[in-house]
């Protein structure tokens, strides 16, 4: 469903819409409409904590390169030894070197913020920055049994609906 939405685009779902409204005539002429959209699906990759992880690592990355911040280092190669460590997260001899992959990227997240925070000037961390520094935070800091998870950084707002 939401690769057939991204296919159609907004005009294709304007289209559908109008369409859907002009079939039902006299029926469909509200003032408003209201529209159940509480389990559509989104379009989010399966969550796990890693790949929030590297997003987070490449989002501040990228932050620092537009600023032109000069960083100590940018972890690129390490991220990518992390990430392949951690593809053996299910098999039982490895499972120990996944956990310590996943707690370096963490560190490594944590690093490039209190580095961002440092070399970026004043006014930028607090007026544009400070929230996301934030929710960067809390996304590296949430636990596999917590509450309110954040699946996904571009829709924070998403959240599983477990069946049963």
């Amino acid at each position: 469903m939401v690769h057939f939405r991204n296919r159609i685009g907004i005009e294709g779902f304007n289209l559908i819409f109008k369409m859907s409204v002009a079939l039902h005539g006299k029926t469909a002429q509200e003032s408003t409409v209201l529209i159940d959209t509480t389990v559509q699906e989104k379009n989010i990759t399966y969550p796990t904590d890693a790949k929030l992880a590297i997003k987070i690592i490449n989002r501040l990355n990228k932050l620092a390169k537009h600023h032109a911040v000069k960083q100590r280092r940018t972890y690129i190669k390490e991220v990518k030894n992390c990430r392949l460590a951690i593809r053996h997260f299910r098999h039982v001899k490895k499972r120990t070197k996944a956990k310590k992959a996943l707690t370096r990227l963490r560190t490594i997240a944590n690093k490039l913020i209190r580095e961002l925070q440092r070399k970026l000037p004043t006014h930028l961390v607090f007026e544009t920055y400070q929230k996301d520094f934030l929710f960067y935070q809390r996304v590296l800091a949430q636990q596999p049994k917590d509450k309110n998870k954040i699946y996904s950084l571009h829709e924070p707002n998403v959240y599983v609906i477990a069946k049963g």
